[in-house]
């Protein structure tokens, strides 16, 4: 399984969006260089609330452009990196990889997908009704979270809009993704 990076972002800041940026470097074990949420213990503001030694299973944000077109169809108006996504990707099914997969950004970057993200009431502040069209339910009736992957960075490297995503799947059997 193989696809493309169609744009990388990052933010200094705790803001909602990322802002798009020409590349980005990934550091082994830490996440983006200079994104607010580059660390080894938890970044995020919930999660630092809660235990701020807790290990940052969540160093970066990868969503579908696949995603975005879907919501575009449904009347939002969401571009790359506005729903905090540090990697947009297009041709992997980042949402049916199993825990533990492996994407190979580039040339050298390398991420261990850890779980799915939660998305979480910023995304209605940012357009009306965006939350709810991130979520949906599955056969059974249980919560489906539509919002991206977060992984952690196994290897360093500059990632790129145009680079290739390569996919290697952990030995059977697969862990579904779960909220991280």
């Amino acid at each position: 399984m193989c696809g493309l990076v169609t744009a990388v972002s990052r933010s200094a800041e705790h803001v909602f969006g990322k802002f798009k940026q020409g590349s980005i470097r990934l550091l082994s074990g830490l996440g983006v260089e200079g994104d607010v949420h580059l660390g080894e213990t938890v970044k995020h503001r919930s999660r630092v609330a809660a235990d701020p030694t807790q290990p940052n299973l969540r160093q970066v944000h990868l969503i579908h452009a696949e995603l975005h077109d879907e919501l575009g169809a449904r009347g939002f108006d969401v571009s790359a990196g506005q729903m905090g996504e540090n990697i947009t990707t297009r041709g992997v099914d980042l949402l049916g990889l199993p825990t533990d997969a492996l994407l190979r950004l580039g040339d050298t970057a390398m991420v261990e997908v850890t779980g799915l993200r939660n998305p979480c009431k910023q995304l209605d502040g940012f357009q009306p009704g965006l939350m709810a069209a991130v979520l949906g339910r599955d056969e059974h009736g249980g919560l489906v979270r539509r919002a991206g992957v977060m992984p952690v960075v196994l290897a360093d490297g500059e990632v790129r809009p145009g680079d290739s995503i390569h996919v290697e799947l952990p030995s059977e059997p697969h862990r579904p993704l779960e909220r991280v």
